[in-house]
């Protein structure tokens, strides 16, 4: 009788566990949830149109790494519902691009970073990014800073696949984005990202683009905050 219960009762909450997945198979609305309510949105981070904002280093003894824009976009990138109900215009005519020469094999990386630090608003429940790999094995990351200024860094996945790829990281809970005693200056702030080159193909020359970053971010406590209540931070 025990067993039939149990039976049922899966039967019953499967088809809520289900829907709950997205595309990629992350559940984002039970990412790191601490409260009754979100509101869930996409939001642009970059779009990497000002190749000027960026930069990129590589350990002088393992090679040098330069970037530069092109013009082009990823076929399957789909735009922000939210940026087309606001008819928000921003230009997106570029993407950009990242060559690393090695001067030996080596186990080393190389890091594409912005100026300064990128602020997402909200909570961040994930990551995505629009990136050509060339289909070679090496580890992209992303690294980004918590509410306390730490470095957190963040495994997207292999570079080995042919052509535009979104791919997308799932922001861990243990990573701290707010302190429940205040409501400004939560979130995380975008460090870069860190290419981790595999042993046996770190020669010749590795070319990698990149294009159209995007968070999904809880902006509950932002959209709904008091309009009478005072900033901190003086």
């Amino acid at each position: 009788m025990k067993k039939i219960i149990v039976i049922i009762g899966f039967a019953v909450l499967l088809p809520t566990f289900l829907a709950a997945q997205d595309t990629e198979g992350i559940a984002v609305d039970q990412l790191g949830k601490d409260q009754a309510q979100q509101e869930l949105v996409e939001v642009s981070v970059s779009k990497f149109e000002d190749v000027a904002f960026w930069g990129s280093s590589m350990m002088l003894d393992d090679g040098i790494s330069v970037i530069r824009r092109f013009e082009g976009s990823p076929l399957d990138k789909q735009p922000i519902a939210g940026e087309e109900m606001s008819n928000i215009e921003e230009t997106d005519q570029y993407v950009l691009g990242s060559k690393a020469i090695f001067f030996r094999r080596a186990k080393s990386s190389v890091s594409i970073f912005p100026v300064r630090p990128i602020p997402i608003e909200g909570i961040t429940k994930t990551i995505s990014v629009w990136v050509v790999g060339r289909n070679f094995n090496h580890t992209l990351k992303v690294i980004v800073a918590d509410y306390f200024n730490q470095p957190r860094e963040i495994t997207m996945g292999k570079l080995n696949f042919m052509g535009w790829k979104q791919m997308t990281a799932a922001i861990p809970p243990r990573i701290v984005q707010d302190e429940y005693h205040f409501t400004a200056d939560r979130g995380l702030k975008l460090i870069g990202f860190r290419i981790e080159f595999d042993l046996m193909e770190s020669y010749g020359t590795y070319y990698v683009y990149f294009d159209d970053l995007r968070a999904v971010s809880d902006l509950f406590a932002e959209t709904y905050r008091d309009p009478d209540d005072m900033t901190d931070g003086w």
